[in-house]
């Protein structure tokens, strides 16, 4: 009789076998994607050319009522579609930013102002190459079940298009589900996995101060809105401190400052726009209210009217520890021991949040860095952001082993 671990190490030679087939075949399409990024809710061509590849595969994808973004299912281990049998999702987001593209090779962007210069071309990427292994090894699977995948559009708009996904329903069956997430920070070859929180909440927050305006020679007869936007920029986080238990426990970042254009006139309406991010979900719950009371502290006595628009986001990323520890040793099996770090919760929000609510799952940092090159380890949304292309074959080996080892271990 054929054991368990007979049959994983077969199943994961001839993993690793496809994958290595299709490596040139994906990187073609990683380079397509990043020529041709489209902004949140606009993925309209990338959302065709996935279905198109999808279907060339015998599946059947399904669009999002909102018109971008599909959703997929492959039935693994003689699963029929309705049957009932367990789900796993996998997911990629799909839109790109709104930015330059600063590189200077053959897949530079195409599109003036749009760019993937946060990996979302590779995770699209690695999902469409899971599809394709997932189709091979289907017939071979000892557990019947789905592999659900998620390709989400908007995920850099705010709430996030999982949002639509799990409005539409196609959480409302899957047991769990996992997604990886280029860090250009860590050399290719290592995946980052930690337990609870991953990433922060991110909430987008506009104040729109207004007076009657004047004459920069009688400040004192009017309200002079450029040192009240000053005042907000300057004590704002202040405030936020004194209203939480810690300093920095929510974070404002001004990303916008606008008021005014002549030198010699207070004007009559300004404007601050920033981004409230949190590593704790119970502070991101109150921020609304923290908010609105250091800014009440603020521009109290100044005599400015002032209104805010508060924008909620995301909440933190909290990883299940059950889901953890699946991805974990699906990525030791692809990698070996060192290929497994733990990462660091950042202050970057991300609407795989969202699934993780609902459900049980795991978020990962898929490193990309080219551990022999002298180029400096670039951030996230860096301009001339780029990945060692090798990264695409090792997600998809890592997500595929996650989804069956599910499947698998819910058997009986």
């Amino acid at each position: 009789m054929t054991s368990t671990s007979e049959t994983t190490a077969a199943r994961s030679a001839r993993l690793h076998d496809l994958v290595r087939a299709d490596e040139s075949l994906l990187v073609e399409m990683r380079r397509d994607l990043h020529a041709h990024p489209e902004l949140s809710g606009h993925e309209t061509a990338t959302t065709a050319w996935l279905g198109q590849h999808l279907r060339d595969l015998g599946l059947a994808p399904v669009r999002l009522d909102v018109g971008t973004g599909l959703v997929c299912d492959i039935p693994v281990g003689g699963a029929v579609a309705g049957d009932g049998a367990p789900v796993v999702a996998l997911r990629a987001d799909i839109d790109a930013l709104a930015m330059q593209d600063g590189k200077q090779v053959g897949y530079r962007s195409q599109h003036d102002g749009a760019a993937h210069a946060c990996g979302h071309d590779v995770h699209t990427t690695v999902l469409v190459g899971a599809a394709r292994a997932l189709v091979a090894l289907a017939p071979d699977v000892a557990a019947k079940g789905h592999v659900r995948l998620v390709f989400e559009p908007s995920e850099e708009s705010v709430p996030g298009g999982a949002v639509d996904v799990i409005a539409e329903g196609w959480l409302d069956d899957v047991s769990a589900i996992f997604a990886l997430h280029c860090d250009p920070k860590a050399d290719v070859g290592q995946v980052g996995c930690r337990v609870g929180a991953l990433t922060s909440a991110a909430d987008l927050v506009e104040v729109r101060v207004s007076g009657p305006g004047g004459h920069t020679a009688r400040p004192d007869a009017t309200v002079d809105l450029v040192d009240v936007l000053g005042r907000l920029v300057t004590g704002l986080q202040p405030g936020l401190d004194r209203q939480t238990d810690r300093p920095r426990d929510l974070q404002i970042v001004f990303g916008a400052v606008h008021a005014g254009d002549a030198a010699n006139v207070i004007p009559a309406a300004g404007v601050v726009r920033g981004s409230l991010r949190t590593r704790d979900h119970e502070v991101w719950l109150r921020t609304p209210d923290l908010f609105r009371g250091a800014l009440e502290q603020i521009l109290r006595g100044t005599t400015a009217t002032w209104e805010v628009e508060h924008r909620r986001g995301v909440p933190p990323v909290r990883n299940d520890a059950a889901m953890t520890a699946v991805l974990a040793a699906a990525a030791t099996r692809v990698l070996g021991p060192d290929g497994v770090v733990e990462t660091e919760q950042s202050l970057g929000g991300d609407s795989f949040a969202w699934y993780l609510e609902r459900i049980p799952g795991s978020y990962a940092r898929l490193g990309v860095h080219d551990p022999t090159s002298p180029a400096p380890r670039l951030d996230l949304h860096a301009s001339t952001f780029d990945v060692d292309e090798r990264a695409i074959g090792i997600g998809v080996r890592v997500l595929v082993t996650a989804a069956l080892d599910v499947l698998e271990s819910s058997r009986g």
